[in-house]
């Protein structure tokens, strides 16, 4: 019987690989089959949960869902015992190589710990049930690359690049004292392109595709936490962005911004862009654009919501960028009501790194508590999540399947959690996710199933996770 492979990390650098069975080189050919039975199926699309259903996976995809048993003897089954199967989270707005800030990674260390950190928050990431995340600004192209080949463990990657940003904007992240023509160390490594003018821009889109991105991110404002750009400041000139777009256009790809009012958005959307991040200062009239043009909104409802409703509990902040953060939490809320009540296409990425970094699914706690939509909100980090990254189109390393989603063809990129997500969404939080396979692969098996060894994943940010 071909047995289940299962991928795992035993220590904080160190991959390691079991199965349940001891398989030859002749089996190794054959595609493995899985079995999940006794689970209540969540599609990622809609409100109707599947009680008592079972899912059939073969290889790295999903090969049968159905609401009756599945005869398959030569699978490995798993007993769900009545756990949620769902697909596998989906995070849109993630920086994993920002282990600790701008600074930390600029002055205080080199990029070989900056690249070891980031496969920490990889493990991090699988163990909280999220097997995709885009990443909207660090140099993880190669991180992404050797997730791809199977060289270290982590989600499917989608990443952007180097953000671009003009001088002064807010991803340019040198000293203030800088002189003009200087390239900061982060620049250097990839994190980040200053680009002033359009031929500028179109290279640093160009270089960022040539090393694998498969979307691009673009400055287009102020942001709260950068030292050089006001909140209220307009970023990038139109003919920049444009020049940007016909990039990604070119590629058969998409841009996403970063933007918080209605000068930069409106401007984004006059070049084409396709997502915008933040959108905390918005006015109802660009929200209703937004809708009708087909432009999603990517939310981050944690750092608006709750990290910024306190900004003087932030002691690296400067009294400036405490204020910034007061206005991105005074427009959060009305912001978020609007988007609902309009449509628009909404994706959640928690924008979370340093010590936050482990509270991902918090990000769509928070948003809940204006959605008020249990279904609505798994749904911005599953087949929402899904259908805009597929708005990469042949930049995708991943084209055997769909994402986000539990269907017959799709990837084998599913959890089990305690708990009905769809009625409680602390069901998603990571105490509660006991089982993790990517690409039909498994990460986390806290199932008590006699069949399976006895694991528990090594997290060096969750030390009391050992003795559980």
């Amino acid at each position: 019987m071909p047995g289940l492979q299962i991928s795992i990390v035993a220590a904080a650098f160190v991959a390691a690989s079991f199965s349940f069975t001891t398989l030859s080189q002749a089996q190794e050919q054959t595609p493995r089959q899985v079995l999940f039975s006794n689970v209540n199926i969540f599609n990622g699309v809609d409100g109707e949960l599947v009680e008592n259903g079972s899912v059939l996976i073969v290889g790295n995809l999903i090969k049968a869902v159905s609401a009756d048993p599945i005869e398959a003897p030569d699978a490995f089954v798993v007993d769900g015992e009545g756990r949620t199967l769902m697909p596998g989270l989906i995070d849109m707005h993630s920086h994993l190589c920002l282990r600790d800030g701008i600074p930390w990674a600029r002055t205080d260390y080199d990029q070989m710990l900056a690249g070891a950190y980031t496969s920490l928050v990889l493990i991090d990431y699988l163990d909280q049930g999220f097997t995709t995340t885009r990443d909207t600004g660090c140099n993880v192209l190669g991180i992404a690359k050797g997730v791809n080949n199977g060289v270290i463990p982590g989600p499917r990657i989608y990443p952007s690049g180097g953000v671009i940003s003009q001088t002064g904007g807010h991803g340019d992240i040198g000293f203030f004292n800088d002189m003009p023509g200087t390239v900061d160390d982060l620049e250097k490594h990839g994190w980040s392109y200053i680009a002033d003018g359009v031929t500028e821009a179109r290279r640093a889109a160009r270089h960022n595709f040539r090393g694998g991105a498969t979307q691009i991110k673009v400055m287009a404002g102020g942001g709260v936490a950068s030292e050089f750009d006001p909140l209220h400041m307009t970023q990038m000139s139109v003919e920049e962005m444009e020049a940007i777009v016909e990039v990604a256009r070119d590629y058969g790809s998409y841009v996403t911004v970063h933007a918080y009012h209605d000068r930069s958005v409106n401007r984004a959307i006059d070049a084409g862009v396709r997502t915008i991040e933040h959108n905390f200062l918005v006015s109802e009239e660009t929200i209703i654009r937004m809708a009708n043009e087909g432009v999603a909104l990517s939310a981050q409802a944690v750092m608006s919501l709750e990290a910024f409703a306190d900004p003087e509990s932030i002691t690296f902040f400067s009294a400036d960028q405490k204020n910034k953060a007061r206005a991105v939490n005074a427009g959060a809320k009305q912001m978020f009501e609007w988007a609902l009540k309009h449509n628009v296409l909404i994706v959640t990425g928690g924008d979370m790194f340093g010590p936050d970094v482990g509270r991902q699914a918090e990000n769509l706690i928070w948003f809940n508590k204006i959605a008020n939509n249990n279904l609505l909100t798994l749904q911005t980090a599953t087949s929402n999540a899904a259908e805009v990254l597929s708005w990469s189109g042949e930049m995708s390393k991943y084209k055997d399947g769909p994402l986000g989603v539990i269907q017959e063809g799709a990837y084998a990129d599913i959890i089990l959690v305690n708990g009905n997500p769809l009625e409680d969404l602390d069901a998603v939080l990571r105490d509660n996710v006991d089982f993790v396979m990517k690409d039909g692969l498994v990460y986390k098996n806290w199932l008590p199933t006699e069949n399976a060894p006895e694991f528990r994943p090594i997290n060096p940010n969750r030390n009391a996770y050992l003795s559980r």
